[in-house]
């Protein structure tokens, strides 16, 4: 089971990562669960690329966030957890819509957490983006 809430996650991403909200809110964790986390980037038109899809910058950030979020919500709130290694596949033209990432780890031990992050378009079932990520984990 998760460690922390939901509500612990964002107060944590509030004090230690004021910065994601500049310019406005963006990032909302939507839930929390055992090994497993889902976001939400709200649109906005700052985010959209030439050619009226969201940027793959925008997912990047959001995909990085809900693997982060869900390391945290199982191991408590270690901010000096970093990524390692990310891999993203784009599969298809987000709509000018919300972004809901679905994260699951696949793999958290004493060093290392594994997980992979599926991106939608909010309302729609075909996922607009894949990736997997590694996190380091400091030792305690």
């Amino acid at each position: 089971m998760p460690v922390m809430t939901r509500e612990d996650v964002e107060a944590f991403l509030e004090r230690e990562f004021p910065q994601i909200h500049h310019g406005g809110r963006t990032y909302t964790v939507e839930s929390v669960g055992p090994m497993e986390a889902t976001m939400r980037c709200a649109y906005h038109e700052r985010h959209v690329r030439p050619g009226g899809s969201i940027s793959g910058p925008t997912m990047m950030a959001l995909a990085d966030l809900a693997l982060y979020v869900a390391i945290l919500a199982q191991i408590g709130p270690v901010g000096l957890a970093v990524t390692t290694n990310l891999s993203f596949n784009f599969l298809r033209k987000p709509g000018q819509r919300d972004l809901v990432a679905s994260c699951r780890l696949l793999k958290l031990g004493k060093r290392l957490a594994v997980g992979e992050v599926t991106i939608y378009s909010e309302g729609e079932d075909e996922p607009v983006c894949h990736a997997t990520g590694t996190y380091s984990i400091p030792p305690r």
